[in-house]
Parts: structure tokens; C-alpha cells; sequence
């Protein structure tokens, strides 16, 4: 079943019936709206900075907020007819966290927006930071009531903190007067946050039993507060410093490392795939503004790699999450 997330089981559950339902319908799909975003937006600095690709990223980006009202309205009928099926989503310890691929990509879509209706853009950031911190004030209220199961420290815990993160990376460019007081409090939550959750993350990866592999792409979650940090780092203080290249090399880093763990043959297609999708989005726009600040032929041959790289890498997800679809796999119990 799609919404259930064992923490260290050895062998994914294989689908042993054809009937589709709502019910099924899993919320880390939403982590394709913030691929998509991500995306998007990485074309959109390709074309500002070296003139290529602008007009792809505003359809990729269009594209992102038409999966976004599919999916929502989706996922609202299955709220409305099987609401016990949400609420144990919601109250699952490691499938809670995929909520804050909503919240996520409502700041995403922010971005996407704001260039062509500013008030879209403004009303979209400020619901999309609304829910991030009530998301993430949950998820931490929860952690902190103790007698947590330490096999649940997986890179899923880091979206919530990493949402933070994104309402500094989105809202660096909003006119409220008090943005720029919030994103240094969105900076600081999402640092502190990020900082604690890897530590605790990277402990169990090292000492207990592995993912199931229906878990391994979630991996690649790791790099995000490291790229997402370096964008909401220079967005929110203006430059790109030592620090911020110290972030950022230290998630390119990862990235590589992590791509040889991740990118198996023997890891099958689930939504769960589109875990990889926004950390190697972040990663993309990282290069590309890191690239173009320094004006370095290799760095933007990376950031040209990477882009060109995610690109085709969401092509396929989006092909075999289509199929599954309509082959009636992505909803069957």
C-alpha cells in the first residue's frame, strides 16, 4: 500500500490486488510539485543568467501548478471520503513528515507566480509560510513527547525543517514590511532544525539496520538543508560568502556520494522516487547562481550538468509515474 512507510523492513510490499481507490492515494506524491517548481525555477535562472532555457522553465513551472490543483483536489476527496485513511497518514511518524511536501510546494509555486501576478505570488507565500511553521511546530511537539522509535530517524524528518528553510529561499523578494524580521526567524528555525534532524539521521544510517529499499531514493533528502540553506543563506544577507560556499560544496559533496547509494537498479519505482526530485532541484539552482557569482567556466559546466541531469531524471518520473497511473498500480491496495 502506497501511504505505508515501514522504517527497516528488507523487501518492499508488492501490489497483490488490481483495485484502485482514492484511498491509496499517497501524499509524497506532492513531492513531484516541488520537483517540478524546483525545475522550473532552475530554467528560469538559466535564462536570466546565460539566456537559455527561460521560456522551459516557465512551462515546467505552469506544468508544476497544474499537478498541484490535480493532486489537492484529489487528495481533498480522499479527506472527505476516507478520512480515517489521512488521519493515519497524519499520525504515522514517518509519513507525517511528507505533509510538508505541501507546504513546500505552495512556497515553490509562490516563486513560480510571482513574476506574473504579484498578488498570487504574496497570497500563495504567506499560506505556504502559515502552514510550514504550524507544520513544523507539530512535528517537533510530537518528537519532543519522548519514547520515540530511534528506527524512525529517517531523512524524511529533515522536510519539515527544510520548509523553513524555503520561506527564506521564496520570500526574500516580498514588500510586507515584516518579511524581512520573518524569513531570519524562517532561517533560524529551519538551520537549528536541519542541524539537530541530520545529526540524529546520520547517527541511525550509520549504526542500525538499513532503509527498505522502497525508502533508499529518500536518501538524497539529505542534501536539501545544505543547498536549501546556501539559497536561503544568500537570499536572506545578499552575498555569497565563505560560509555559503562551504554549504554549498559540502551538499554537492553529498550529492555525489549519495547517487551511487540512490540510483540502483534494484530500487523499483514507487512515489517515493520523488523524494530525489526538489534536493536535486535545490542542487541545480545552487549551481547556477553559485556559477554565475563566480563567473567560473568548470562551476557552470556543473551547474549546466545538473540542470541538464534533473531534467531528464523528472522526465522518466513523471513518464512511469503516468504509467503507473493508468495501469491503475499508483491507487491499487
Amino acid at each position: 500500500m502506497n501511504t505505508v512507510y515501514p522504517p527497516t523492513t528488507d523487501v518492499a510490499q508488492a501490489v497483490t490486488t488490481s483495485k484502485t481507490s482514492i484511498k491509496n492515494l499517497p501524499i509524497n506524491l506532492f513531492g513531484s510539485v516541488m520537483g517540478l517548481a524546483g525545475l522550473g525555477l532552475a530554467w528560469r535562472l538559466s535564462g536570466q543568467y546565460y539566456g537559455v532555457g527561460g521560456a522551459l522553465g516557465e512551462a515546467i513551472g505552469a506544468l508544476a501548478g497544474l499537478v498541484f490543483v490535480l493532486l489537492t483536489l484529489s487528495y481533498l476527496a480522499k479527506w472527505v471520503k476516507h478520512p480515517e485513511a489521512v488521519r493515519a497518514e497524519f499520525g504515522h511518524p514517518i509519513a507525517s513528515n511528507f505533509f510538508g511536501t505541501v507546504t513546500i510546494a505552495l512556497l515553490l509555486l509562490s516563486a513560480v507566480a510571482a513574476p506574473h501576478n504579484a498578488l498570487l505570488g504574496q497570497a500563495l507565500w504567506i499560506l505556504g509560510s502559515a502552514l510550514t511553521v504550524l507544520l513544523a511546530g507539530l512535528v517537533v511537539s510530537r518528537l519532543l513527547s519522548g519514547n520515540q522509535d530511534s528506527s524512525n530517524a529517517v531523512p524524511a524528518w529533515l522536510i519539515p525543517g527544510v520548509a523553513t528553510l524555503d520561506i527564506a529561499v521564496t520570500g526574500a523578494h516580498m514588500p510586507m514590511a515584516w518579511v524581512a524580521e520573518f524569513n531570519l526567524f524562517a532561517l533560524a528555525v529551519g538551520a537549528v532544525l536541519a542541524l539537530v534532524f541530520f545529526t540524529r539521521i546520520f547517527s541511525r544510517l550509520t549504526h542500525e539496520a538499513v532503509l527498505a529499499k522502497g525508502m533508499v531514493p529518500s536518501l538524497m533528502v539529505l542534501i536539501a538543508p545544505f543547498e536549501v540553506g546556501f539559497l536561503a543563506y544568500t537570499n536572506v544577507f545578499g552575498q555569497i560568502d565563505q560560509f555559503a560556499s562551504v554549504l554549498f560544496y559540502f551538499g554537492l559533496f553529498l550529492f555525489v556520494v549519495l547517487s551511487f547509494k540512490v540510483f540502483r537498479r534494484d530500487v523499483p519505482f514507487a512515489p517515493s522516487w520523488w523524494a530525489i526530485s526538489f534536493p536535486i532541484a535545490a542542487l541545480s539552482n545552487a549551481a547556477l547562481k553559485y556559477a554565475h557569482a563566480h563567473d567560473n567556466t568548470v562551476l557552470t559546466v556543473i551547474a549546466a550538468v545538473i540542470l541538464l541531469f534533473l531534467t531528464v531524471a523528472l522526465t522518466v518520473l513523471m513518464v512511469k509515474t503516468l504509467n503507473s497511473l493508468f495501469s491503475g498500480k499508483l491507487l491499487a491496495n
